[in-house]
């Protein structure tokens, strides 16, 4: 269960005609994914939430601390993805340095984490689309708006939305990385229009104070709303405050889930050893930058007792009579959640072929596309799945699982670093995380604490999606593993 694959064979395996993977990415490809994934409902959304209820102003350190934390996993991100330039980010990883069972379970849930993301995407791009068409007048069958709107049964943009990606990443990942630049640079522009704009509107007494004084959370929660945190350890979370800075910290990380995904793309890149680590780390410094910039604008537009919990960003301007920059800010929402889409749904379908391809998922679907090289089989299979599920399911019933899986991707890649240092010191490391194995400890310790901040519920759930992963490997996977197959004392 602990067998692990040699980093020299997994690279070999990216040789094979059949299950190879084209090569066509660069790092500023990476670089526009990273951006591309992680701007999206969390700058357009979380930014008024966490203000209001949390940090208020201070909600720019906030994204500061939820930065570092995620700069502390992309440094371990960015070793392995020089080391191993082999599709399925942390599975791959987890496999070279923690074993196949270890490897098995992060795989696992990665496919969780990115399906569920994808959808929950889609869905909220939905919501934007149909505000737009509803403000040029365009109206859509209440049956065909999702079972997020009263009367709607079934989310028909969604559902197309989907299938339209799928098609696009099996045509290939050049056709990908082209759109996927040309809508970041719309997300982009539209980000800093609300910057420069809001600079003419900051009030400095809405600053005042910066950081509000600490007080204890409304009571009355039940376990599943209430942080694993307290229901361990009696803690009581506190809102506002130097604390409240870290409570906050824990709900605006939704806003960079997706940089880990730049990973998923290692195997086709052009020059992974240099690229990878560039667009990992470069996507996330760009990200972090604008984040920090957009709420200390909003913050200082509107006071943050008075700031919109829904659309923070479109409404303070509504709220000082400038609707105009309020819809480019709803445009720039809707297209910008298309690449969020796009790119979480590559990250799955990677994921999902590098498992195949190592026989823990039936070898069928590690095939690529004849013409375009792409894994096409596992795209076709997820992308209607998703589109399926994107179109039946309530957002709220979706959002729930996405980040537990990427906090715990995060953990295991830390430790991985670690392990992968000591068992193999004589391997080439393109880029080397600094201060090892201090960067890594701090990286796990600093990640488990936002996982001790996730409701209860959450775990619950992850634990049961676990479990089924678990009775599928000794069902299944342990026994096709093409590194099981090769015997003991071969070297697969």
């Amino acid at each position: 269960m602990f067998r692990s694959k040699t980093v020299e064979q997994s690279i070999r395996d990216t040789e094979e005609p059949e299950h190879a993977l084209k090569k066509t990415l660069s790092a500023w490809d990476l670089t526009v994914f990273g951006v591309g994934v992680i701007i999206g409902t969390g700058i357009f959304v979380l930014t008024g939430k966490v203000a209001k209820e949390n940090a208020g102003p201070a909600t720019a350190l906030a994204f500061v601390a939820a930065g570092i934390v995620c700069a502390l996993a992309a440094l371990c991100y960015a070793e392995f993805a020089s080391t191993v330039p082999v599709a399925g980010s942390a599975y791959t990883f987890a496999y070279a340095s923690l074993g196949e069972l270890p490897a098995w379970i992060i795989g696992w849930d990665l496919v969780l984490e990115f399906a569920l993301g994808t959808a929950v995407v889609a869905v909220g791009w939905s919501g934007y689309v149909r505000s737009l068409m509803d403000n040029a007048g365009w109206h859509m069958p209440g049956a065909l708006e999702g079972p997020d709107v009263p009367g709607g049964a079934f989310d028909l943009l969604a559902f197309l939305l989907v299938l339209v990606l799928t098609v696009i990443l099996v045509i290939g990942m050049k056709l990908s990385a082209r759109i996927t630049a040309i809508v970041v640079a719309i997300k982009v522009t539209v980000v800093m229009i609300v910057i420069i704009a809001g600079l003419f509107f900051i009030n400095g007494d809405n600053y005042k104070p910066f950081i509000p004084k600490a007080q204890t959370p409304p009571g009355g929660v039940g376990w599943e709303d209430a942080p694993l945190v307290q229901l361990l350890f009696g803690y009581e979370p506190t809102n506002f405050g130097v604390m409240g800075i870290f409570t906050a910290a824990s709900v605006v990380f939704f806003a960079f889930i997706g940089f880990d995904v730049v990973a998923t793309a290692a195997e086709e890149t052009k020059v992974p050893q240099r690229d990878m680590p560039r667009g990992i780390l470069g996507s996330l410094l760009i990200c972090t930058v604008l984040y920090v910039a957009v709420a200390l604008v909003v913050t200082g537009m509107q006071h943050y007792t008075e700031l919109s919990v829904s659309a923070p960003l479109a409404d303070a301007f509504k709220a000082l009579g400038h609707p105009f920059y309020a819809g480019v800010i709803s445009f720039g929402a809707a297209v910008g959640l298309t690449t969020v889409c796009l790119i979480l749904l590559l990250g799955q379908t990677r994921v999902f072929f590098a498992m195949s391809r190592d026989g823990l998922l039936p070898r069928f679907f590690s095939v690529t596309h004849p013409r375009f090289r792409t894994p096409y089989r596992p795209t076709i299979l997820l992308g209607v799945v998703i589109a399926i599920v994107a179109g039946f399911t309530s957002i709220n019933e979706l959002a729930t699982l996405v980040n537990i899986g990427t906090l715990f991707a995060f953990v295991m890649v830390a430790i991985g670093v670690m392990v992968l240092r000591r068992t193999r010191p004589d391997l080439h490391r393109a880029f080397r995380t600094p201060w090892v194995p201090v960067i890594p400890i701090l990286s796990i310790a600093a990640t488990v604490w936002l996982m001790l901040n996730l409701p209860g519920e959450t775990w619950l759930r992850f634990a049961i999606w676990m479990l089924i992963g678990l009775v599928v490997y000794f069902l299944y996977g342990r026994s096709h593993s093409r590194l099981g197959k090769a015997g003991k004392d071969a070297i697969y």
